[in-house]
């Protein structure tokens, strides 16, 4: 799960707090939490981000696994794109955009 400072910062970028133990109970706001942020505020921020992350699972899956740079780069040089393609594809096929988390 999203951890509690990237909510509060996604919340309020200018924060200045600190969080002990990943604990909501815990967290210590040096400016006085201006804008009033709540443990709810908090939680909800936190399953938003956690959505965002899940749904790009497929583009972090296929970039590990997509040719490399150097690899594109010697199959412009050597008539090579067509094997490319196949393999940009074969990754595509294996990690689809269509094949994300079911959304609570």
């Amino acid at each position: 799960m999203t951890d509690i400072a990237k909510s509060i910062v996604a919340l309020d970028p200018t924060a200045e707090f600190s969080v002990n133990a990943e604990d909501l109970n815990q967290i210590t706001w040096y400016d006085g939490n201006p804008n009033g942020i709540t443990t709810e505020q908090i939680t909800a921020k936190q399953a938003e981000l956690q959505i965002a992350y899940d749904v790009q699972e497929y583009a972090r899956s296929r970039k590990a696994e997509y040719p490399s740079i150097e690899e594109c780069v010697h199959a412009i040089l050597d008539d090579g794109l067509v094997e490319l393609q196949e393999k940009r594809a074969a990754v595509k096929a294996k990690y689809p955009k269509g094949d994300q988390h079911e959304r609570s």
